[in-house]
């Protein structure tokens, strides 16, 4: 039989990786120069097109062993073009116009690791240089036992400590369906069974991108309708991110295990490059309605040391959140881990950036100056009893899930079957391995991934413009199976609730249409006047007409035009400028016909 190998871990074609080599569990460097000092980095140095001193960049880019790329793109005009964005005064987004020129002036410097702290001294000590900071690993769920807290009586158990058990796999495996209870109606599961019933609710015209290391895509439950990897290249770890494709697209057969949303397009974009280029790269390959997932997380600033606790959500990271607020803006939702650090992202801790963090940068957890955009997973138990063993009551949290006001939705955290480990069917080919453990934000963020191809499949089905970002966000905090209580673990810890294809879909499908006058005016002779309405969801469709109320025969008397602002993630504002044809004053409402969504 054939051995364990890096099978389906072919190299990625786009952005090239920064640096001489694979960042694999490495911190990372990353250096920010002024917006206004027109750096340019090379090999030999650097140089400034404003009249900054570029003497500590200088120096620190011209080092043998230090190499500057970076990270998103080489500058502005560039990265815009890339990004499909227009210029200013050809319709841009300020918003993304402003994102996009950011990320040009962020670089990953490539150095030995134990110089990177002083590097980043050096260069926040330079005129050039608007923030420098070290990123630490970026991390899986690993089998580490999570130390207790002063509140815990025990030590939190390890995740994703399985190892292959049993005789050689049979000739046809076992058909595993009935392990995956995460399929099942509502409360207990997903109710993916009743989405399969739907046209498109199996995720088709959908595609998916896994954030991560290594997968096998050579597995027996993932032959059809998987994408390969789209950049980077991928650890000869595969166990983790083959559980993860399982979860999301597990062949329909007659054999193994079946996934949420199986007609979904599934492909990969390792981390062996900076994080925060691999998010970009997966957002290059996608459009609105389809879904980037980040299984990965990273110690915070209540790491301890000791194994993963302290790990949080890396959009706290400003080149991470960067990348995240790119893809949300190109229409793609962003399934982010929330982490298995057993944090409180509340926690005003996380209000203090780290030292070398930009000026502009808030704490993105607040939802407040800053949001990334993305849908935040939680861990959540599963019902009690699954597999023979107990983790609390359902849906309530698990004692490692990190929890708080931004975490939108829980999938279950523990005894997830899926593909890979080999605890549950080993033998000599990991081709045919599966798991009946699966456990952290890594098993449930999946799991939510799921859901959301299998309703964006629908909406796609039945004509619809997919789902915005943010209104899956909503859709998910406002419908599915709601989070319980365990000792110690109140539903207040919030990780949301479990989706319910059986509400999220019909949801999602609802639309209405009506009409209203919004406001009415008086204009003066042959002048013109703005007004503006805001909080419109963004997902509605609206029409805007203007009216003279005022009698006057014989000519047009009121002239209009309508420019629209998506103020935030959610809603839109309608500016509305209204001119007046006539000498005479002139009254007017201006009506809306909602039109649906």
């Amino acid at each position: 039989m054939p051995q364990r190998s890096g099978a389906g871990n072919s190299r990625g074609n786009d952005h090239p990786a920064p640096g001489p080599g694979p960042l694999f569990g490495r911190p990372e460097l990353v250096c920010i120069t002024r917006a206004d000092a027109g750096v340019r980095i090379t090999p030999t140095g650097a140089t400034a097109a404003a009249d900054i001193s570029v003497s500590g960049l200088d120096a620190v880019a011209a080092q043998e062993d230090v190499t500057f790329s970076p990270l998103f793109g080489t500058d502005q005009e560039r990265l815009r073009a890339q990004a499909g964005a227009p210029s200013e005064g050809a319709g841009a987004d300020d918003a993304t116009l402003e994102i996009l020129d950011r990320m040009a002036l962020f670089f990953h410097v490539d150095a030995p690791a134990d110089q990177l702290d002083a590097l980043a001294e050096r260069l926040r000590a330079s005129d050039a240089v608007e923030g420098a900071y070290v990123k630490p690993a970026a991390a899986l769920a690993v089998p580490d036992v999570v130390p207790k807290k002063e509140s815990e009586e025990t030590e939190l158990p390890p995740l994703n400590d399985m190892q292959p058990t049993g005789a050689d796999a049979p000739p046809v495996s076992p058909d595993f369906t009935a392990r995956q209870g995460y399929l099942d109606a509502a409360p207990g599961g997903v109710d993916a069974r009743y989405a399969w019933t739907l046209p498109g609710g199996r995720g088709a015209g959908v595609r998916v991108i896994d954030c991560e290391w290594g997968w096998r895509f050579t597995h027996e439950d993932l032959r059809l309708n998987q994408g390969g990897i789209v950049s980077g290249t991928g650890s000869t770890d595969t166990d983790h991110g083959t559980a993860v494709l399982g979860e999301i697209g597990g062949d329909v057969n007659a054999f193994g295990i079946t996934g949420i949303a199986p007609d979904t397009v599934t492909s990969a974009s390792a981390f062996s490059i900076p994080t925060a280029t691999a998010i970009r790269n997966a957002a290059d390959r996608l459009g609105p309605g389809d879904i980037i997932l980040l299984e990965i997380h990273r110690a915070g600033p209540h790491a301890t040391g000791v194994g993963q606790a302290g790990y949080i959500a890396v959009e706290w990271w400003p080149d991470d959140y960067l990348a995240i607020r790119y893809a949300v803006n190109k229409g793609i939702t962003v399934v982010e881990a929330a982490g298995n650090g057993a944090e409180d992202l509340d926690h005003a801790d996380y209000d203090t950036p780290r030292a070398g963090f930009p000026s502009w940068w808030r704490n993105p957890f607040r939802r407040t100056t800053l949001d990334a955009g993305a849908v935040i997973v939680g861990a959540g138990a599963p019902p009690p009893g699954t597999h023979g063993r107990q983790h609390g009551p359902d849906r309530s949290r698990l004692d490692f899930s990190n929890y708080g006001a931004c975490v939108d939705a829980q999938g279950w955290g523990r005894e997830v079957t899926t593909t890979g480990y080999g605890d549950l069917q080993a033998g000599d080919n990991q081709d045919f391995w599966y798991t009946d453990r699966f456990s952290g934000t890594s098993s449930a963020s999946p799991i939510v991934v799921g859901a959301l191809a299998g309703t964006q499949g629908v909406l796609r089905a039945n004509g619809r413009i997919p789902l915005s970002p943010s209104r899956a966000r909503q859709l998910l905090r406002s419908t599915g199976s709601p989070q319980q209580d365990a000792p110690g673990r109140p539903a207040t810890q919030r990780i949301g609730r479990r989706p319910d294809l059986r509400q999220l879909i019909p949801a999602a499908l609802q639309t209405s249409s009506w009409v209203g006058v919004q406001f009415r005016g008086t204009l003066a002779g042959n002048r013109t006047g703005r007004w503006f309405t805001f909080n419109w969801p963004a997902h509605w469709h609206v029409v805007w007409t203007v009216v003279p109320t005022s009698v006057r025969t014989g000519a047009p008397q009121i002239g209009w035009k309508v420019r629209v602002e998506r103020a935030n993630d959610t809603y839109a504002t309608y500016w509305i400028d209204v001119t007046n044809l006539v000498a005479d004053s002139v009254e007017f409402e201006a009506r809306f016909a909602v039109l649906g969504w």
